[in-house]
């Protein structure tokens, strides 16, 4: 999988929000089917640059600075979860059974994030954790953590609501907007070093001192990101398999160094996407209207910001052109599917992505997660047919002998192959 899309990069809050928006004017009620549409687009993009990337460079996670498919898979899950809590929470006048819920819908990505979120090996049917190297950020705890604080503000601010689309959890975006920034500029980054402890790599063993003494930079070896994140998890529990190192343009011997793209203050960043989220759903209910002026807005200002080069693009950092700049986007999409589907009734045209929007949990553990992939690779091998295959590749997963012959050598091309194997087989199928 292309750099920080690994196993671990995939979760969304799913059926445990049941997205729904009421008419302030009717009893009835009906479900926002363009929050389920929008659910399955992201979770098909989410397979495809994972399992696609390592071919297609192009849509994987820029290395630094700039901003790939990839790095839109992230921030739209957040914006998801910010419409989901406001529907959700709109049907539940009590703040303390809309606290108990919170706590257990917390709860519940929990438990999934302790089975499904660390290393295993389709191939060799194992699952395991390495307790002295593991990784303590990710997808889950971002998106929990999200998830949780927003939740919880939307609930304390539910009664000013009604006068104001812009007061509870859209408010407290200026606050947490401006700590991020504060400590952002304003940490100072001493020197520091690291071992590398990589086996392939020829330096292993060998002991670096990245020079820094400095603040507010951007740049990969010296950010308070990553200053922050040595500090807070350590070193030894944090992303190894970074994006730019494949870049020709990061060479020095920082790049064999671990960086933790969703570690502790550019989780907090990500908060303010899950925000303009709730706003969304805000307007939603209170207006029963779009969010494409918003959603253009945000857009042009991340473009202006990163092509002005006053702050560039950057996912690691998760900063705040990156925030303004993914939650745009997010908001344009959905506020098309909303149009086409809730407003012009065109929900045929996107039933299979309603139906993973839907079921998304159950896609993240099949699909995303490899579960069915070894699935098929332990039936293979029960049902001792393994020497039929062996004898024509000797991969040990099945799964890849059926995009060899199947996809890979029909198209005479792997590149063409691969991308096809993930949009028929895997999504469609």
């Amino acid at each position: 999988m292309s750099g920080d899309t690994s196993h671990q990069h995939r979760l969304m809050i799913e059926e445990a929000e049941k997205p729904e928006i009421s008419n302030e004017k009717t009893q009835t009620a009906k479900r926002v089917a363009s929050l389920d549409i929008f659910r399955g687009l992201t979770v098909a993009m989410m397979i495809l640059v994972d399992d696609a990337g390592r071919e297609w460079q192009m849509i994987g996670h820029a290395p630094w600075n700039g901003c790939n498919l990839t790095d839109f898979v992230m921030p739209f899950f957040l914006f998801i979860v910010g419409v989901a809590i406001a529907l959700a929470l709109k049907r539940i006048p009590s703040p303390l059974k809309a606290i108990r819920k919170v706590i257990l819908i917390t709860l519940k990505l929990l438990f999934w994030g302790l089975i499904l979120g660390y290393p295993h090996a389709s191939d060799k049917l194992t699952y395991g954790v390495y307790m002295k190297k593991i990784r303590w950020c990710g997808i889950l705890l971002r998106i929990v953590l999200a998830y949780l604080v927003v939740a919880l503000l939307e609930i304390s601010t539910k009664r000013a609501q009604a006068d104001d689309l812009l007061s509870g959890a859209p408010y407290s975006s200026y606050t947490i907007g401006n700590v991020y920034l504060a400590i952002l500029y304003g940490t100072y980054v001493p020197n520091w070093h690291f071992t590398v402890h990589n086996k392939d790599y020829p330096d292993y063993g060998k002991v670096f001192t990245v020079t820094c003494g400095l603040r507010g930079s951007l740049d990969p070896p010296c950010n308070a990101v990553g200053y922050i994140n040595r500090k807070v998890l350590g070193i030894n529990h944090m992303y190894q398999h970074l994006a730019w190192r494949r870049s020709k343009v990061y060479a020095p011997s920082w790049c064999q160094a671990p960086f933790e793209p969703k570690g502790v203050l550019s989780s907090v960043s990500s908060i303010l996407t899950t925000i303009l989220g709730v706003h969304l759903g805000h307007v939603l209910i209170h207006v029963n209207s779009h969010w494409i002026f918003m959603g253009l807005t945000f857009l042009i200002l991340g473009i202006f910001l990163h092509f002005t080069n006053a702050i560039p693009l950057n996912k690691q950092l998760y900063n705040f052109n990156y925030v303004c700049l993914t939650a745009g986007a997010a908001g344009l999409v959905f506020s098309v599917f909303y149009i086409m589907v809730d407003i012009l009734g065109f929900q045929y045209l996107f039933l299979p992505l309603e139906w993973i929007g839907i079921n998304a949990m159950l896609v993240f553990v099949m699909a995303v997660e490899g579960i069915f992939v070894g699935f098929i690779n332990g039936v293979v091998a029960l049902f001792s047919i393994y020497y039929v295959l062996i004898i024509t590749n000797k991969s040990t997963e099945h799964v890849y002998w059926i995009q060899k012959h199947i996809f890979i050598r029909v198209w005479h091309s792997r590149r063409v192959g691969i991308i096809l194997y993930v949009i028929f087989a895997e999504i469609l199928f």
